[in-house]
């Protein structure tokens, strides 16, 4: 049974990795689509596949960093479907310089703005929509930095996702009466290409290791198809291979 038929869910970040993934899991539930990112061609091609599976997707792509940009996609949304059931909130980004000793305020900027701004843009045209409709679900990815600080994600981006953690918790505080649940999801090490910014090169042995894009995806799912009553507020997915557990018992041996 297709439970998400008759929801709309909009994903950002939709061209790769979790967002891709969870586009595909939801499409799966029956739910359509809005596939938002930076770059059209992988928004094209995701959205190619999912209407051969009879799917019903639209791709709005567009900055997040730019507000005017996140509102429009808000009015595309109520013109084309009138209502926003679903918002798997997933953008973001890293760069490589950034511990404190090269971080630039450009750089500042760009993570800050590319991993909390752009996540309160989003959820302030979604509240909207739902708030008229007395219902919906928005999914944040988060991070484990958001929870945890350590040197692996840089100062910039652990901040940053410490903010969404901390903004999905408060939307459950105001909007609960208004029938919205709000779930952060904190992900350790998942293999999806923002690996490719680290610093130091991460190989295909570690990534197979890792969560992958389809596990959090299935979490992305259940998340949305759980009942109105029932907010889960805030999970952690790690692999059981986790290299920060596995570092501190080779020092203690």
């Amino acid at each position: 049974m297709a439970r998400l038929a008759g929801k709309v869910a909009w994903v950002t970040g939709a061209g790769s990795g979790i967002g891709e993934a969870a586009a595909v899991k939801l499409a799966e539930e029956g739910a359509a689509l809005v596939l938002t990112g930076r770059r059209r061609a992988p928004l094209d091609a995701l959205a190619q596949r999912l209407r051969e599976a009879g799917a019903t997707v639209e791709v709005q792509p567009a900055d997040l960093m730019d507000p005017a940009a996140v509102k429009a996609v808000g009015g595309f949304m109520g013109q084309r479907f009138g209502r926003l059931d679903i918002l798997v909130n997933n953008a973001g980004l890293n760069i490589t310089p950034r511990r404190w000793a090269v971080l630039t305020p450009e750089g500042v900027d760009e993570l800050v703005r590319g991993n909390l701004s752009s996540a309160f843009y989003c959820v302030t045209v979604a509240l909207p929509f739902m708030r008229a409709q007395r219902d919906g679900v928005l999914i944040h990815t988060a991070s484990m930095a958001g929870r945890n600080v350590s040197p692996l994600s840089g100062p910039g981006y652990t901040a940053a996702k410490h903010g969404v953690v901390a903004m999905s918790h408060t939307i459950n505080m105001e909007e609960c009466v208004n029938g919205i649940r709000s779930c952060v999801i904190c992900p350790g090490e998942v293999a999806t290409p923002i690996l490719d910014k680290r610093p130091n090169p991460v190989g295909p042995e570690e990534r197979a290791k890792m969560v992958q894009s389809e596990d959090v995806g299935d979490l992305i799912r259940y998340v949305a198809c759980l009942p109105p009553h029932v907010t889960l507020n805030e999970v952690w997915i790690t692999p059981t291979w986790n290299r920060s557990y596995v570092a501190q018992l080779e020092r203690k041996l």
